[in-house]
């Protein structure tokens, strides 16, 4: 499947395709003239990036992960593993925006904002 047609099967952006090429998360074997032929598993597979995009992973625990739930004997139960982990980090990290804006709300009026606690 030409690149063309891997962003028209996707909806993502030729751009787009060949940054996660060059992040590691695809792969397209090159033609002879040049063209890059990716493998019809391609499709499934960026839909499945975009969606753990939407899920707050970033691109390099997709990579790492996608490696790891294809050597996985039971996906779904280590998927669902790294769920619960995603949550803890989002939970401890909500924790430290409220710690944080009750920092910042403290400041608010006291003339110079940026003066350190007293």
């Amino acid at each position: 499947m030409l690149i063309g047609e891997l962003a028209s099967a996707t909806g993502l952006a030729r751009d787009t395709i060949r940054f996660y090429e060059k992040r590691g998360l695809v792969a397209g074997e090159r033609r002879a003239n040049g063209y890059r032929d990716f493998p019809p598993e391609t499709v499934p597979w960026l839909q499945y990036v975009r969606t753990a995009q939407a899920l707050g992973f970033t691109l390099a625990e997709i990579r790492r992960l996608g490696e790891e739930l294809r050597e996985a004997p039971d996906s779904a139960e280590r998927l669902s593993a790294l769920f619960s982990e995603k949550i803890r980090i989002i939970d401890a990290r909500m924790d430290e925006l409220s710690a944080l804006r009750a920092d910042l709300a403290a400041r608010v009026d006291t003339g110079c904002p940026l003066r350190a606690e007293t």
